[in-house]
């Protein structure tokens, strides 16, 4: 995977006390999007699952591609509503509060997953102050799938005892709950499963026709009108082969046959990673080239405080090396012995590792590094301030006025663009 012309600019620019510095290539990003969004057929909503990366710029930038945005908490239903106020939104996550659930009602959130009975007493209640309104409502499903169908995932939500969700027999309890006269402000349009993530288009495809049978079933058994099936997100991106993509063609192709029998039935995806990995990139610089126990180790401005995605799912971030040439100081420039180095951070801990071993002949101190896939669960998800190190910049190119606008002032704000 190569960096674009305007990340490669933009990293040639930056000081060596920018960084290290994040980088996004917003164009590729619409690019990668519209292509996702022409893959898909007609009656399959497109969803950005925000958790994967917040940042305004990248919402604002994905507008034209997707359908709507899905939140799993309070304080990302604000900050994309104050940073896109008309989009469509979905409310999920396993621990809504009453007051999160308040505010979701009060922005104007029509399209809920719920996942406990409880969620349905709750809304419920806070429905019936304003007697008028209405919500559509998706059971959260943690099916039964096949029988190690999902065991080499890098993460399962479903298929097994876990937080998220109604066991089938619980989601059955609260069809029949939903037909009662008190929760008529609740309809039902059909389920929500997102069983798993890193899963490819075969796989991704044989479970969705697992959820939509299932779905099928209970609507017949329950006899409420089945509108839509959410099948979640979960698409794989695979980090020890950066040009290895989820084939979106296939994906939507078998999506359209899925839906052929059911002329009445809409399909969503919640994709967070598929969508936004590729176009970001995580710059920094070699501090110090050491051996150790006949190992190469570069120790690196920045680390998995800023970059935790690959100590949380325990792989290597895919990297380009970019030389530089000029070193200005008296003494030996440090470099590797051998052809394969550690690329660890600035923290005190052993676990500070964004590559192990990997090749990287003749990397040298003052040599910057440029780290691929870091466009999502990667700044949002990190420990920031663990030594108290700097935060790193953030750049949105091209940096136009639409792509820079800062975070709303009111919000927590995951980034800052710099540029």
């Amino acid at each position: 995977m190569t960096p674009t012309p305007a990340v490669l600019d933009r990293v040639t620019a930056l000081a060596p006390d920018a960084l290290p510095a994040y980088l996004y290539d917003l164009a590729a990003l619409r690019r990668h999007a519209a292509a996702v969004r022409a893959a898909l057929p007609e009656r399959v909503e497109l969803y950005y699952a925000a958790k994967a990366n917040p940042q305004a710029p990248l919402l604002t930038a994905l507008r034209d591609a997707v359908d709507g945005y899905e939140v799993s908490s309070g304080g990302e239903l604000a900050y994309v509503r104050a940073t896109l106020p008309d989009a469509p939104l979905a409310f999920g996550g396993p621990g809504k509060t009453a007051a999160e659930m308040a505010d979701a009602l009060r922005l104007g959130v029509h399209r809920w997953h719920l996942e406990s009975e409880q969620e349905l007493y709750r809304l419920a209640d806070l429905l019936a102050a304003t007697p008028e309104a209405e919500v559509d409502v998706l059971l959260r499903v943690n099916l039964p799938v096949v029988s190690g169908a999902l065991d080499a995932v890098a993460l399962a939500m479903g298929g097994r005892p876990t937080p998220f969700g109604l066991d089938p027999e619980r989601a059955e309890a609260c069809a029949r709950l939903l037909a009662e006269p008190r929760f008529r402000q609740l309809r039902l349009r059909g389920v929500h499963a997102h069983l798993a993530s890193g899963l490819d288009a075969p796989e991704q495809l044989a479970l969705a026709g697992q959820v939509v049978a299932w779905s099928l079933d209970l609507a017949r058994r329950h006899r409420f009108e089945l509108t839509e099936v959410n099948v979640g997100g979960g698409m794989a991106v695979d980090y020890a082969d950066p040009s290895a993509r989820f084939d979106w063609a296939a994906f939507g192709t078998g999506l359209a046959r899925l839906l052929a029998p059911h002329p009445g039935l809409r399909l969503r995806i919640e994709p967070g990673r598929a969508l936004t990995a590729y176009c970001g990139w995580y710059a920094t610089e070699v501090l110090d080239v050491k051996q150790s126990h006949g190992e190469d180790f570069a120790v690196l401005r920045g680390g998995t405080h800023h970059l935790r995605t690959p100590a949380t799912r325990g792989h290597d971030q895919p990297f380009a090396v970019l030389p530089v040439e000029a070193w200005p100081h008296p003494w030996p420039r440090p470099s590797a012995r051998s052809g394969r180095t550690t690329l660890a951070g600035q923290l005190c801990t052993p676990k500070d590792v964004l590559a192990h071993r990997a090749p990287a002949p003749g990397l040298r101190a003052a040599d910057r590094v440029l780290f691929q896939l870091a466009g999502a669960y990667a700044w949002n998800i990190s420990h920031h301030d663990f030594l108290m190190h700097p935060h790193p910049g953030f750049h949105f190119l091209p940096g136009d006025r639409t792509d820079d606008q800062p975070a709303h002032p009111q919000q927590p704000q995951p980034g800052q663009p710099t540029g």
